[in-house]
């Protein structure tokens, strides 16, 4: 891989993991359109290193009320307000960890076509613009229970499908479900913690037992760039998401679906 090569998909990943606009997606669609090669295991596992590391760094207080929340767990303790929100993040964490194991290969080799990426970020950017229009605002991050965590975690194995967009899909179920704006993004990116650590040490296991040579110097970049810019990023998206809402990336949904069917299919 070229260094161009590199930065660019960085900081694409770094810019597209939490915006609801499919990250995955993105990663097929641009060495589609300059006509590079696919950037291999060893490069998804750094870019995804390094938006885990903006999203702890980001949530800080709150990645260490969970982390407490988790003790008090283990201590038999679950009437906290941190010690529920670990266990709902941990059940939530279950379904797409089951479903990635048992059907990323499948989907991995199937559904990674421009076809598919079009309609799924169609048809999830009409849903997550209607979810933000007419969903309540009445709950905080304090009020989701356990049931609501599930129903999330559900959802979030549908992010497997390239074009669905992770955030945008939790983002989506959190607002139907009558959470505000602000408080369904910050549980949306929490969640991403559990999801994208188990993702990075799944893959980081496939690279390390593999016979490939690594390009760590190469790997560190990446992952360093997309780092710092997912942290802007979530800045950039949760004043977006106070001011406006989820309309504008809704519409950028449906307008990168049209071009993917006008360029590619």
């Amino acid at each position: 891989m070229s260094w161009l090569h590199i930065v660019v998909l960085a900081i694409v990943q770094g810019i597209t993991e939490f915006l609801p606009v499919s990250s995955s997606g993105h990663l097929v669609l641009v060495p589609t359109l300059f006509g590079w090669g696919d950037q291999g295991l060893a490069f998804d596992v750094a870019v995804h290193f390094g938006t885990l590391v903006a999203v702890c760094l980001y949530f800080r207080d709150d990645v260490v009320r969970i982390v407490g929340g988790g003790f008090e767990v283990l201590g038999g303790n679950v009437q906290s307000s941190e010690s529920r929100l670990a266990l709902g993040l941990a059940l939530a964490t279950i379904p797409a960890a089951v479903a990635g194991l048992t059907l990323s290969d499948w989907i991995e080799a199937n559904l990674r076509s421009p076809l598919v990426i079009a309609g799924t970020l169609s048809a999830f950017g009409l849903l997550m613009a209607v979810a933000d229009r007419f969903g309540a605002s009445e709950r905080t991050i304090e009020d989701v229970t356990l049931r609501d965590a599930f129903v999330v975690g559900c959802v979030q194995a549908l992010a497997l499908v390239p074009g669905t967009s992770r955030s945008g899909i939790t983002i989506t179920a959190a607002r139907f479900l009558g959470i505000a704006r602000q408080d369904a993004a910050r549980y949306s990116f929490l969640l991403s913690v559990p999801v994208i650590l188990l993702a990075s040490l799944y893959k980081g296991f496939q690279l390390a037992t593999g016979a490939g040579p690594v390009a760590w110097g190469e790997l560190a970049s990446a992952a360093l760039v997309s780092a710092l810019v997912a942290y802007l990023t979530i800045g950039f998206f949760m004043g977006v998401v106070r001011q406006i809402g989820l309309l504008p990336f809704a519409v950028y949904r449906l307008m990168l679906a049209a071009a993917i069917v006008y360029l590619l299919v």
